[in-house]
């Protein structure tokens, strides 16, 4: 093993004044990670670019060292969801949300207040594929919970606005109290206008079918949001084909996202099945997956040592607290990731390089990603001095780009 490579999503975040004026990662009890982090540099990072708020998906695809603006995120999700893609085929990362009606287009909430099971999504999801007519073929797939990928077959342009208001291509715009955006082209072409006047016509007419929905009376009557609407985000109509990784990887994979750019990127995925939401109450189910998500990290790298140069490791839990403007739950994921994870990995990394960072700040006070930098641990180092995996800590550092982070770190010679 030459080195790990670890994203805690979304952990970065402002000071937070019920907080003492700190952030969740000052105030988080971290002992173990506080060890690593006394052997190690700690720098700070903008992922894409400085001035940018980033996604996700282009937060990660330019930390692995690719430009982000080529690797649109739909075509990602449906690799990760197991879809088979040809080229020409449009295809849009989607969110379950809730709109009071098409007239006024106000949006409640962009993930149906959070409390759609997988179960239900899918029940929804073959509502909408069996009684919406279109003149092009369509595949609606739900993935987990509010999550899914919509792909339109045959030969379209992706060059469309977002059909997402709280979103630019790979860049967050606005992400509380919007009304709906239907897409418009971007250039002169006839395909484009095909390709926005036919994903303007999906989400009109699978309205109309999610609102006459049993499954959305019934969550009505229970109090909770219906998901009533299906917001499109990040078209992208190519095979996305990138430059494997020096190498050889494996990556811990359990949602879409992430194992469609692990296997974009021509690692091996080591994935496992993620929590199904029992109850209403969304953070038993993170609860339940950050356990489930730290126990097979440690199994990956026990059983997997020899095997592989490198791992990669994205947590995706700390970022849902930062959106919910909760930060108790955010110091709490983060502590239990020290006392679960990094406690086994101080241990366990040896003389293997380790880089630890976050793949954008997600901030309580705004509920959304902010264009801020990350810290970035970088183990080991020779000079061995008390300091903390923070985000001031990492500005007294060297400030390295998103896209030259590994090439710096990791898999520096």
């Amino acid at each position: 093993m030459k080195g790990v490579f670890i994203i805690l999503d979304g952990a970065a975040d402002e000071p937070i004044s019920a907080l003492g004026n700190k952030t969740p990662l000052e105030v988080a009890k971290t002992p173990h990670l506080d060890e690593i982090a006394e052997k190690s540099r700690i720098d700070h990072c903008y992922t894409v670019k400085e001035g940018v708020a980033p996604e996700s998906s282009s937060a990660v695809v330019s930390l692995l060292g690719y430009d982000p603006n080529n690797v649109p995120r739909g075509p990602l999700e449906a690799i990760g969801a197991g879809m088979y893609l040809k080229k020409g085929d449009l295809v849009f990362r989607t969110n379950f949300a809730t709109i009071d009606d098409l007239k006024d287009g106000n949006i409640l909430d962009r993930r149906a207040g959070r409390t759609l099971t997988t179960k239900e999504a899918r029940k929804l999801a073959r509502e909408v594929n069996e009684n919406v007519k279109l003149p092009f073929k369509f595949e609606f797939l739900p993935t987990i919970q509010h999550r899914g990928v919509l792909v339109f077959r045959g030969g379209f342009s992706d060059n469309i606005s977002n059909a997402d208001p709280g979103y630019g291509k790979g860049f967050v715009l606005n992400t509380q109290g919007s009304k709906i955006v239907f897409p418009k082209p971007l250039d002169d072409e006839d395909d484009s206008k095909l390709s926005a006047d036919l994903v303007s016509s999906f989400m009109r007419h699978s309205f109309e079918v999610l609102e006459k929905s049993k499954i959305n009376e019934e969550r009505s009557r229970k109090g909770l949001y219906p998901a009533n609407f299906i917001l499109c985000r990040d078209a992208g109509s190519e095979i996305i084909r990138l430059k494997k990784m020096k190498g050889k990887w494996l990556a811990l994979g359990y949602m879409p996202l992430e194992i469609g750019i692990a296997r974009a990127a021509g690692m091996n995925v080591y994935k496992f099945r993620y929590p199904k939401m029992k109850k209403i109450d969304v953070y038993s189910t993170l609860y339940a997956g950050l356990y489930r998500a730290i126990k097979y990290a440690v199994r990956m790298l026990k059983w997997n040592k020899n095997k592989y140069d490198y791992f990669y490791i994205h947590i995706k839990e700390t970022d849902t607290p930062g959106h919910d403007g909760n930060y108790k739950d955010k110091v709490k994921m983060i502590e239990l990731i020290d006392e679960r994870f990094f406690s086994f990995l101080k241990n366990f990394i040896g003389d293997a390089r380790l880089v630890i960072t976050a793949d954008h700040t997600t901030s309580c006070k705004r509920k959304a990603h902010t264009d801020q930098p990350v810290p970035v641990l970088i183990y080991p180092e020779e000079k061995h001095e008390k300091k903390r995996f923070i985000e001031t800590e990492g500005l007294k550092g060297k400030k390295i780009m998103g896209r030259k982070l590994l090439e710096e770190t990791l898999l520096k010679k």
